[in-house]
């Protein structure tokens, strides 16, 4: 558990973040109710932001010793969407001031995907190339 909290400290602050995101009740602002699918640009900040801190930390973490890289794929692509698909479950059956939704889930999913495809190509060759 603690290697954990030593290797990716801003990974689980970042999950910690999120979870709090989802689950506290948001104040009433009738400005920001006037802006069209600003929730859906929330859910897809929060979880491109998740999965890339995953990626960046895995990346660090790992640049002396090659590891899979199917492990930062699982850990940073497919448990951020998972995990968010079970937040949204939990948001519908679990409170009754949030409620689950597809488009909040697709949101999450291509916030991940965005994120892992820009770690993947920009930000993995700049880790890679300093640690030679």
């Amino acid at each position: 558990m603690f290697k954990y909290l030593r290797k990716y400290p801003f990974s689980l602050l970042v999950i910690a973040a999120v979870i709090y995101l989802s689950f506290f009740r948001p104040p009433s602002v009738p400005e920001l109710s006037r802006i069209p699918h600003l929730d859906k640009v929330v859910h897809f900040c929060m979880y491109a932001g998740m999965s890339g801190m995953l990626w960046i930390e895995f990346l660090w973490a790992q640049r002396r010793y090659h590891a899979p890289m199917w492990h930062v794929w699982v850990g940073a692509t497919i448990c951020p969407i998972a995990f968010s698909g079970v937040v949204e479950l939990l948001q519908e059956y679990c409170t009754t001031y949030r409620g689950g939704d597809w488009a909040d889930f697709a949101a999450n999913a291509l916030g991940a995907l965005a994120a892992t495809l820009i770690s993947y190509y920009f930000l993995r060759p700049l880790i890679v190339k300093k640690q030679q």
